[in-house]
């Protein structure tokens, strides 16, 4: 396979397609991971959650990556990670027209909602349904394209189909000895 970095163009397209990703934080100097639905438009992520772990660590600390894949095969494959800067949206006057572009193009995504809502019905402890929006900033994107090599291609093909020629020449060779043997020794095998 080979593989290819990408234009940021094709980066921003990759990312504009995904609507599902991973969103990594830090605080403290310990890394944190989380899937994610978002949308993305310009140089910003859209996203909404509700209040946890993930958004009190982006407060206290708001450079975060996020990562998206397209996986076809093995060897054809697109990865795309965005560095950038949380900012909450709070519901205000000054944010209505963003909050509301957000609130747009998130709904053009199948179940962006879902897993804050689930996650608050899991827990113990008490916890706030609000939806906190939040955008963010596309400070850094990079990616990198696999594509098959057709010379590996063919002899992986060559490889498979010798390999398919010798099961079947050991199946008939199998079958042959079969036909050879008495009766008596087919009808053994069958006494399990």
């Amino acid at each position: 396979m080979f593989i290819h970095e990408m234009s940021e163009h094709e980066c921003r397209t990759a990312l504009k397609r995904a609507s599902f990703g991973r969103l990594a934080c830090a605080h403290d100097n310990r890394p944190y991971i989380t899937p994610t639905y978002f949308a993305s438009e310009g140089h910003y992520i859209y996203g909404s959650a509700t209040l946890g772990q993930k958004i009190e660590w982006m407060r206290a600390n708001p450079h975060v990556c996020v990562e998206i894949d397209e996986l076809a095969s093995h060897d054809e494959w697109t990865s795309v990670i965005v560095f950038g800067c949380y900012e909450e949206l709070p519901d205000t006057l000054g944010n209505k027209a963003v909050r509301a572009r957000a609130l747009e193009l998130l709904q053009r995504r199948p179940l962006w909602w879902e897993p804050a809502y689930v996650s608050a019905s899991h827990r113990d402890l008490p916890h706030s349904t609000t939806p906190i929006s939040y955008r963010i900033h596309i400070d850094q994107i990079t990616g990198h394209r696999a594509t098959p090599d057709l010379v590996e291609g063919r002899t992986v093909a060559t490889d498979a189909a010798t390999a398919k020629r010798s099961w079947l020449a050991n199946f008939w060779k199998w079958i042959g000895r079969r036909r050879s043997e008495p009766r008596s020794a087919h009808l053994q095998w069958r006494r399990f």
